[in-house]
């Protein structure tokens, strides 16, 4: 296990934000190329270790990988799916952006959507936000009744409990970013008319209730910080770091299944001797 990954796992207990500094890299001390290197150089283990899962899907097995990506905007959702989950073969991963709920899914209980959008047997899921709107903009906005909050916050840790039970690791990441780097993020965007889609004026608006979200952010921490699915609290200043840390939590993940290759369900020899005999000209 990489020194990143304990480093990076939240304390049980009450969460505070404010004194885990954004732009910190703890368990790793090198500088920002080598941060670079170094997530290059998980490239060719991670696209094993992915490949194995997916042929173990293909083969009859269980076992699945779900990676949550909650975070404040800007924070890097994005950057990682690019810069980390880019090194692992695409055909095995299916990415979802959950946004505002539709009419029809207002009609369900919260996790109907989040059931439907769940990584098959072999697969890697990725959630850009998740469940976790439920019991954050829900929290800070009012969208939900302050006890309905509460049965979600059990409702979360009895459905994750089911994930695992059933053969998924539920790898769960808050990107952790400052107000300072967050608004230098949001101007970069402006200043740069190829950046200008990217950016929300509601961003601006979501700012205003910064300390709402942090507190609503360790809150659900707390809550749903659990044995069968840890959070990792992922400082998220330093871009490179943040991508570097997320690559060494995917590594340990998919170490954890510890799956070789599925056996063949074939005679190879005989296959062998198909083909050589074989004359497709004649």
């Amino acid at each position: 296990m990489s020194d990143l990954v304990p480093a990076l796992r939240a304390q049980s207990g009450p969460v505070d934000l404010s004194a885990i500094a954004t732009d910190a890299t703890p368990g790793f001390s090198g500088k920002k190329h080598e941060g670079i290197d170094a997530l290059e150089a998980l490239g060719p283990d991670l696209a094993d270790l992915q490949e194995r899962l997916f042929a173990h899907g293909r083969s009859g097995g269980h076992r699945s990988l779900l990676l949550v990506l909650q975070g404040m905007d800007t924070s890097g959702k994005g950057g990682t799916l690019r810069s980390t989950v880019g090194l692992i073969d695409p055909q095995g991963v299916r990415i979802t952006s959950f946004k505002a709920p539709t009419p029809e899914e207002l009609e369900h209980d919260f996790l109907w959507r989040i059931r439907k959008a769940l990584p098959g047997p072999g697969y890697v899921g990725v959630f850009d936000r998740s469940h976790y709107e439920d019991v954050l903009i829900a929290r800070v906005r009012g969208l939900a009744k302050p006890e309905e909050i509460e049965r979600r916050y059990d409702a979360i840790n009895s459905f994750e409990e089911e994930l695992v039970e059933h053969g998924t690791v539920v790898l769960k990441c808050m990107l952790h970013i400052s107000a300072e780097e967050q608004k230098e993020r949001l101007l970069a965007r402006l200043d740069d008319p190829t950046k200008h889609w990217k950016y929300n004026p509601g961003d601006i608006d979501e700012r205003e209730h910064w300390p709402a979200y942090q507190e609503a952010y360790e809150l659900a921490i707390e809550r749903t910080h659990t044995d069968a699915a840890p959070w990792y609290v992922i400082p998220a200043d330093r871009k490179w770091y943040r991508n570097l840390a997320i690559g060494h939590l995917l590594l340990d993940a998919l170490s954890s299944f510890q799956l070789g290759w599925p056996a063949a369900d074939f005679d190879v020899e005989h296959e062998k001797r198909r083909l050589a005999e074989e004359d497709p000209l004649s």
